[in-house]
């Protein structure tokens, strides 16, 4: 079981506007059967984590609905209606926490942390983060959700274009794994 951060971004750095608006994105053209895709990412997917701004984008874009089978964690510290049905969590517990409880709920599958850029920051901060997808669309935004707002230092493992798209798939490097660097 991996623990990914699967996200697309503006090649400026960006996964979302100011707004918290991924209208940029839906615009693109990629191949939803294509290399690296979305669909075949999701289906090995045991459970996922979001932020409350990413949860409320995709209930708007949604028009309520969840789309989603898998046990969802959603952090946030006020409260957020959860559309009737939907195996959605609300939490504000300390992320080694959720980790544990998707972990459980994920049936040996792997684990996505759907955004934002922060929240895939504190699951690295933890050491719970194995993995970095980013698909990087044609266009940049000038400001807005970064894709990452820290440092991290990551190994590229598998790259491939999907029609605008450059995507990559990178490790995440464990401080100090392989390093000679002071």
């Amino acid at each position: 079981m991996a623990t990914h951060y699967f996200t697309a971004s503006s090649l400026d750095g960006f996964i979302a506007t100011a707004e918290h608006s991924l209208d940029w994105l839906l615009s693109q053209d990629i191949d939803l059967e294509g290399p690296m895709a979305y669909p075949a990412f999701e289906k090995s997917i045991g459970a996922l984590v979001m932020g409350a701004s990413t949860f409320e984008w995709v209930m708007r874009h949604e028009e309520g609905r969840w789309t989603y089978t898998q046990p969802t964690w959603v952090l946030s510290h006020r409260d957020l209606a959860v559309p009737a049905g939907a195996d959605v969590r609300v939490t504000s517990a300390d992320i080694r926490d959720v980790h544990s409880a998707m972990l459980d709920a994920a049936g040996g599958k792997d684990l996505w942390v759907v955004g934002g850029g922060d929240l895939a920051g504190q699951f690295a901060d933890a050491g719970l983060l194995d993995e970095v997808w980013v698909q990087y669309a044609p266009v940049t935004l000038g400001s807005g959700a970064p894709l990452l707002p820290r440092r991290l230092d990551l190994e590229l493992i598998e790259v491939a274009r999907n029609r605008s798209f450059l995507c990559g798939r990178y490790r995440v490097a464990r401080p100090g794994a392989g390093s000679s660097a002071p």
